[in-house]
């Protein structure tokens, strides 16, 4: 649950952002310099064409935005024009286009010739440390919007501090959203109305005989389970139950029906839900997977992947339907997506943690999910998916598939990924006017032990929450020397940004590119029970012309907003898809409802609720010694590149014999004590049980 503090500071931001317009300007308390005092900048987000200034590239010959100015290379990019003017500052571009690790290394042994460069939280806390970053906890109170914004925020003051001992802060945080989800599960919507939906029984003029069953029954075969759910309107809570007594498990009944059709397959399952949920869904069963209502689990949806794949000429006339997939199947970087998916379907924490693999436990300690049985218990039921064909074989075999392809073709059912980057393609490779609908749905009922009840309580629970990045921006002691000026400028940028008005300019540009009354104020929507501005309809068209629809390419390579610092989604909730929108607001209202918990970004109560801190404060010692443990980095990369591994991707793909493993406990104990996972968690133990004693000592 959220804290007083944190509803009262979401209260205060929703009625500024009301009164809100060009006129408005932020408190910046007591930092003061001269009128035109340069920064060099040496900031950005990953590549030259991602930075405050336009790139040759982007602006070309000149380009025109939304707000009728024409821009050339070289040229500060709108929201920086308009920090200049807020702020009474001149910004220099140093920035060398790099990621903010290669930033950093590039600048740090001539710090002298920038104010403030990109980097990330270990580098730039090592520097600070040896004297060469700002403290900027030093001025936390002539800096009145940050330390409101961090005092609200508990886990991303923790999450920045790099010295337990004297509190040092030494980057300004950077979020890619906060306090929201952020990946779903998406769906090909019409193609489950399809098996599911209607009177009587299923038929089909041709299907397909489904692969031996692998699987086995994850949820009661015998019993009950009440689950809370949203009421199909959206508008109230109710509690629905799941009785085996009355159906049985589904995939029990599949496995023991012999050799299935597709046909036979479907009607088992609707027969099932029918009975399970006691007419619950009527005729339209989809919506216990689609539905505001959905309360799907692990083996409700092995068996729709079994309907799926067993009736490819019902779905799309061919006779090949990939169930699960990932957005590039040999991309490591993206096929890791399955396992955090895993973590969803069967309980498990840490696969999808906003550092490493580590989450707190209901003993308030942390946990790495590497070492723990259940984990690879969780991961070889994938495995059993992809045994029966129900994951996609490119994944298995790391074949060079995307979701454009699969989706463009209509052979892909179903993928774990963000919401607005998917959800475009229905605008661009789906064929709307033949019904075809790719749809984030509700995120699954699993059993989950958080400690309320023993053995564990059936909900839903995501662990994909947004909190801070692992890089951010620092300023540069050598750099603004004995310049009062410089460094209060370069303070008070910060400041600005976390201010009402800083956080909206941060994400959605200047004035222009947002929707006003006559009298200068935003228009705005709800959005997470919070009021936020409109996009103006010339940026909407200016988006899809420039950036095919997606948002944080067009912020980034146009309008120089969400570089760094609080991004909000509400911009790009407004950029998604009519699709996409309804999905994502199926879960958000589930969310608002209580029927999604997540972890939070304040130190709770029960601590399994609380939210990891992105980074901890350990030592320059501890970083040495944690650098030796290399099987840990090489054996569980979440990296881009052919020569990066992932064991638990391994798992899913090929079992836990591919690694030499003959047990669940082997795998987890291997990890623990002979690649050094032991001592790496004593480590972070240690230093998360000295930023809790300095959490304490605030209060």
């Amino acid at each position: 649950m959220k804290t007083c503090k944190t509803i009262l500071a979401m209260l205060l931001v929703a009625c500024m952002v009301l009164s809100l317009g060009a006129s408005a300007f932020a408190d910046f308390g007591d930092l003061s310099y001269a009128e035109g005092t340069v920064l060099r900048m040496a900031t950005g987000y990953n590549s030259a064409k991602t930075g405050m200034f336009f790139d040759a590239e982007t602006a070309g010959s000149g380009i025109v935005l939304a707000d009728g100015v024409n821009y050339n290379s070289g040229d500060l990019k709108p929201t920086w024009v308009e920090v200049e003017k807020i702020l009474g500052v001149k910004f220099e571009n140093k920035y060398q286009g790099n990621a903010a690790n290669a930033e950093f290394d590039y600048w740090k042994e001539q710090l002298k010739e920038v104010d403030m460069v990109s980097g990330t939280a270990a580098k730039l806390s090592e520097y600070g440390e040896s004297g060469a970053i700002v403290n900027i906890a030093d001025y936390l109170d002539q800096m009145p919007n940050f330390s409101a914004y961090l005092e609200a925020n508990p886990i991303v003051r923790l999450s920045i501090t790099g010295n337990v001992d004297t509190g040092a802060i030494y980057f300004s945080p950077y979020f890619d959203g906060v306090n929201d989800i952020e990946r779903m599960p998406l769906m090909r919507v019409d193609w489950v109305q399809k098996l599911l939906d209607g009177e009587g029984a299923f038929a089909a003029d041709a299907c397909k005989t489904l692969s031996a069953p692998v699987y086995e029954p994850y949820m009661p075969t015998s019993g009950s389970v009440d689950v809370d759910v949203v009421t199909l309107d959206g508008t109230a809570v109710e509690t629905i139950t799941k009785n085996y007594d009355a159906a049985g498990n589904i995939v029990a009944a599949m496995n023991a029906a012999g050799e299935l059709d597709g046909v036979a397959a479907v009607n088992m399952l609707r027969e099932y839900i029918d009975k399970a949920y006691d007419g619950y869904y009527g005729t339209e069963r989809s919506n216990l997977f689609i539905g505001q209502n959905a309360a799907w689990d692990a083996d409700e949806l092995v068996a729709l992947l079994r309907c799926v794949v067993s009736n490819p000429q019902t779905l799309n006339g061919t006779d090949a339907v990939q169930g699960l997939f990932t957005r590039e199947d040999n991309n490591n970087q993206r096929r890791v997506d399955m396992f955090r998916f895993a973590g969803h379907l069967f309980g498990v924490r840490g696969l999808e943690s906003r550092q490493d693999y580590l989450y707190i436990g209901t003993d308030g300690m942390l946990h790495d999910c590497r070492q723990e049985p259940e984990t690879y218990e969780a991961l070889d039921r994938m495995h059993d998916m992809v045994e029966e064909g129900l994951i996609s074989a490119a994944f298995a075999n790391k074949e060079e598939e995307s979701t454009k392809t699969y989706l463009e073709n209509d052979l892909g059912f179903m993928h774990y990924d963000y919401n607005q980057t998917q959800t475009i393609y229905n605008e661009t490779v789906l064929d709307k006017n033949a019904g075809e609908k790719y749809m984030a749905v509700m995120v699954p009922v699993a059993r989950w032990f958080d400690g309320e009840n023993e053995g564990g309580t059936y909900m839903r629970f995501t662990e994909s929450w947004r909190s801070v990045k692992t890089d951010g921006w620092g300023i540069s002691i050598p750099g603004v020397g004995d310049s009062t000026d410089k460094l209060n400028a370069a303070l008070a940028l910060i400041d600005f940004a976390y201010s009402p008005e800083g956080m909206i300019l941060m994400s959605y540009g200047p004035d222009a590119f947002i929707k006003t009354n006559a009298d200068g104020s935003y228009v705005t929507f709800q959005f997470n029970g919070q009021a936020m501005p409109e996009i103006a309809d010339v940026t909407r068209a200016e988006l899809w012309e420039k950036a095919n629809g997606n948002y944080t390419n067009y912020a980034r390579m146009y309008l120089g907003s969400t570089l760094s610092f609080a991004k909000s989604q509400a911009f790009e909730f407004q950029c998604t898809t009519d699709t996409g929108r309804e999905g994502a607001g199926h879960i958000s209202t589930a969310i608002g409802l209580g029927t999604i918990k997540h972890p939070e970004l304040a130190i709770t109560e029960n601590p399994w609720y609380t939210s990891v801190p992105t980074v901890l404060p350990t030592t320059k010692t501890d970083n040495d010694l944690l650098n030796t443990y290399t099987d840990l980095t090489t054996q569980f990369s979440q990296q881009k590149g052919d020569d990066k591994i992932n064991v638990l991707v391994d798992v899913i793909a090929s079992g836990l014999t591919f690694e030499g493993f003959s047990s669940a406990e082997e795998a987890a104990d291997t990890v623990a004590n002979t690649w050094n996972g032991a001592a790496y968690l004593d480590v972070k133990e240690w230093a998360w049980e000295d930023l809790q004693d300095y959490y304490a000592s605030l209060s």
